[in-house]
């Protein structure tokens, strides 16, 4: 990376400080296994006047999604879960799911046996949603349902949602969704463990992703990145979750709070091939099926929030949005890049071709767009061999 680009990321990210649309944030970059970048700056807490640290912890939301993904095919590769496993077999409670309408007044039409499967948990084509991205009718289900709320286990989630209509026919389109609430709830059950204590020593121990949980032990709270309380653009401030209490719900689909070097961590392993500091949590040929597209002709669900996740170009693997073509997405990336981001603003990619990983880490949910895609250009501009 040419030292002046890379200065020139963290002076746009500073005037974004400066200009009070952005509180703080944490800028993570490696290439070819050497950190290159790794910056903090602003506020960790805008309400105190607390400065950002490297080690701030921040609320990664969906960038949980991919940790669960990883910890899934683990037990792929133990051979204790198959992704052709039906969801059912291992949560008999789905034994029986039915598809709803889109439509007021249609009658759920009941499912051939045995489907969905893991692998449709993994790739979002299990016919679940999220009650945020729209109104027809099973997202109102949810919503009254409270199916986030933190006082409730995984298996009472389960148990919820397996009451509730699908959103669609499992395969027949990509709809982003509780699908990783659900395979978290399969990892507890083989595993016969929580999903924080298979994380945590599994995959976030081994790795020294040691501040990466999802609770924050009291003496910590004080490191947590906090947003505006006030939107600077004049919206509705989204409100992040609470973190002085331990939740009961281990949310698989975006519980997990950390910092960015520990996600770093995370993304590094899967560039090496699933392995980092001798420490191998998957084989290099799972790491590449993970990383592939497995839509291919499925479609994007052109009726919810759904439609704007996946930009033109991009398909989607096991836990990650995966590049498919070197144009159409208005912005960069090799074909083979993959990534994702969280509600509250965090965001990564890793691009192989490259041998580039980068994170993101701050609290700003309205403007969390915005930064994605700058971030992205900005780290790109500074690569220049």
């Amino acid at each position: 990376m040419c030292p002046d680009r890379a200065a020139r990321l963290v002076a746009v990210l500073q005037s974004e400080i400066a200009r009070a649309r952005l509180p703080g944030a944490v800028a993570v970059v490696a290439r070819h296994g050497k950190l290159v970048l790794h910056e903090s700056l602003g506020l960790q807490n805008p309400q105190s006047g607390t400065p950002m640290a490297r080690d701030s912890l921040f609320r990664i939301y969906s960038m949980t999604k991919p940790i669960v993904s990883v910890a899934a095919m683990m037990l792929v590769e133990e051979g204790r879960l198959l992704l052709t496993d039906p969801v059912s077999r291992h949560l008999p409670e789905f034994a029986a799911m039915r598809v709803g309408s889109l439509r007021e007044g249609e009658e759920p039409k009941p499912l051939a046996p045995g489907r969905p499967t893991v692998h449709d948990l993994l790739r979002h084509t299990a016919g679940f949603t999220y009650e945020f991205l729209g109104n027809a009718p099973v997202q109102r289900a949810y919503a009254e349902a409270s199916l986030a709320s933190r006082q409730r286990s995984n298996a009472e989630l389960t148990q919820a949602l397996s009451t509730m209509p699908l959103m669609f026919a499992p395969g027949s389109c990509w709809e982003y969704s509780r699908a990783t609430d659900v395979l978290g709830r399969i990892i507890e059950v083989i595993s016969g463990q929580t999903l924080g204590e298979f994380l945590r020593e599994r995959i976030l121990a081994p790795l020294g992703m040691h501040d990466t949980a999802f609770a924050v032990a009291p003496g910590q709270q004080h490191r947590m990145a906090e947003p505006f309380t006030d939107d600077p653009d004049g919206g509705v401030q989204m409100r992040v979750f609470d973190v002085s209490q331990p939740p009961r719900l281990e949310l698989g689909g975006g519980g997990l709070v950390g910092t960015a070097i520990d996600y770093a961590r995370f993304l590094q392993c899967l560039l090496n091939g699933g392995v980092l500091d001798g420490v191998r949590l998957l084989g290099p040929h799972t790491v590449a099926l993970m990383t592939a597209d497995h839509l291919g002709t499925i479609p994007v669900n052109q009726t919810s929030g759904s439609a704007g996740l996946l930009p033109a170009g991009y398909g989607f693997g096991l836990g990650f949005a995966v590049r498919t073509a070197a144009g159409l997405a208005p912005m960069h990336g090799s074909v083979g890049t993959y990534y994702w981001g969280g509600l509250a603003g965090t965001t990564f990619f890793v691009d192989p071709a490259e041998d580039l990983c980068a994170v993101l880490m701050l609290q700003a949910p309205n403007q969390r767009e915005y930064y994605r895609a700058l971030f992205r250009a900005l780290v790109y501009a500074a690569l220049i061999d």
